[in-house]
């Protein structure tokens, strides 16, 4: 593909209102998320709900004493009901790879509305263990679909100067989502006959409709449509999106990459291609930090957490508020600065961003897989363990987070290159090739070819490095 070309072209894309309007739809698939992100803690922090799903917790709870503080929510059971969810979508995320392939993005994004409307419906009238789990199960599952569809319709459908702030829609929404469920949880305590915890899972009907909704109304991606043999009518979106006429060399671009796509039978094996290798490295690190940093398992037991610490019921919820306030405010913030500044400098916001642009055409749904399923599984295990660490460690929890976040700061000055900027199709030949360390690595097919004086002792010694890193991986996967 031809180097630059997109980015000039580029600079004649408009920002379309149909742009505009299928990223701000999409991006309510990040609105349920949050929801359910945010609404977990606050329901399993209401006596109501402990009484009827674990009324021996509950009896815990009522302990007095601040050496039984930290251990009062150590239970499995409970930690399971947060964690069910991102076990779903775990297993989801294949599932929706083959979807996302096959049947377009907005299809995806359908499927994962239907599923969040039928989890919403199970968890809400819940009368037993079995019906709650199944409907965390549901909600997962449209967790899985909507992360593996929406991150790379946003990236898709956005021009190349403003795909980062387009992209963290689907991040603002995640936050908004959450600060919801802390208000929502917040608001319901203090409603007496046990239908608090009721009303708050069922609200969550509100973003489960409007991402249904917004999946009939969004524009599927010229990317998708091409892939699929719908070269007429992704030209025809293109234009659309675009708000130009001349949109040839950037459909002759699809084209080609899409062709390229339909050579390869198996995208999860090259995924461990010599060429996909640094976007494989980054993608599945950056997934394991974002949760060892410690964020989520503060926004998944935000009351809980401020109960242990000493704060009454009404204050513990009032505390998740100011959280989840500050988190919107700072993704707002990152929308704006995150193409003037950067993907590295604003790196919280790019545990998705990254790995949704990064990945070619042809691997790019199955690269978007990995990186939700690396995600949900850290995820999950964070969900089903935090309770029992925090009973364990105590205070110092926080200093085996901020441990992590000392081991990624490391890793992103040295390993993340910067995308802001680049053509999605161009990022390859433009980003990874260039970078200082992940150059040396590709150079493992070019001395495969060659002899062996031809390749030096450097480039070998980091094809090597390179190449046990991503054998590891494969191992685990």
């Amino acid at each position: 593909m031809a180097g630059g070309g997109l980015a000039a072209n580029d600079l004649d894309a408009k920002i379309t209102p149909k742009v505009v309007i299928s990223c701000i739809m999409a991006a309510t698939g990040g609105l349920m998320f949050g929801y359910d992100i945010g609404v977990s803690g606050g329901v399993t922090s209401m006596d109501d709900f402990l009484k009827i799903f674990f009324p021996q917790e509950y009896r815990t709870t009522q302990e007095i004493g601040l050496n039984s503080n930290y251990c009062k929510y150590n239970n499995q059971g409970l930690q399971l009901f947060s964690s069910s969810l991102y076990q779903a979508a775990l297993v989801a995320t294949f599932f929706a790879s083959y979807t996302t392939r096959k049947l377009g993005r907005r299809f995806t994004m359908l499927i994962a509305g239907i599923f969040f409307i039928v989890g919403v419906v199970f968890t809400a009238g819940a009368f037993d263990m079995a019906m709650l789990i199944f409907g965390r199960i549901a909600l997962g599952c449209g967790v899985g679909f909507a992360n593996q569809a929406i991150p790379l319709l946003l990236s898709e459908i956005a021009p190349t100067r403003v795909r980062g702030g387009l992209n963290i829609l689907f991040q603002l929404n995640i936050t908004i989502g959450i600060l919801f469920a802390n208000l929502v949880s917040y608001g319901t305590s203090k409603i007496k006959g046990g239908w608090n915890w009721r009303l708050s899972l069922g609200l969550a009907g509100i973003p489960a409709l409007l991402i249904t909704a917004g999946s009939l109304l969004v524009l599927d991606t010229p990317n998708s449509l091409i892939e699929r043999g719908k070269l007429e009518e992704g030209k025809m979106v293109l234009k659309k999106i675009r708000g130009v006429v001349n949109v040839e060399h950037e459909f002759e671009e699809l084209v080609e990459a899409s062709r390229v796509a339909k050579e390869v039978k198996q995208p999860f094996r090259n995924l461990l291609m010599t060429e996909n290798r640094p976007q494989l490295v980054i993608t599945v690190a950056l997934q394991i930090f974002q949760q060892l940093a410690g964020i989520n398992a503060i926004m998944f037991y935000a009351p809980v957490l401020f109960n242990t610490l000493g704060f009454g019921g009404y204050s513990s919820l009032y505390s998740a508020v100011i959280v989840g306030s500050v988190n919107v405010l700072s993704t707002v913030l990152s929308i704006y600065l995150v193409d003037k500044l950067g993907r590295r400098f604003l790196l919280l916001e790019a545990g998705w961003l990254i790995p949704s642009e990064s990945f070619p055409l042809e691997m790019r749904s199955a690269g978007q897989s990995v990186s939700v399923c690396v995600n949900m599984l850290f995820t999950a295990v964070i969900a089903q363990t935090f309770l029992s660490m925090l009973c364990t460690f105590k205070y110092r929890i926080f200093l085996f987070f901020s441990g992590w976040v000392l081991v990624m700061t490391i890793f992103t000055i040295f390993f993340i290159p910067e995308t802001k900027n680049v053509p999605i199709e161009e990022m390859t030949e433009r980003v990874w090739k260039q970078h200082w360390y992940w150059k040396r690595a590709t150079m493992t097919f070019i001395c495969n070819e060659a002899t062996i004086d031809q390749c030096n002792i450097s480039t070998i010694y980091h094809a090597y490095i390179s190449t046990s890193l991503s054998a590891s991986l494969s191992v685990y996967w």
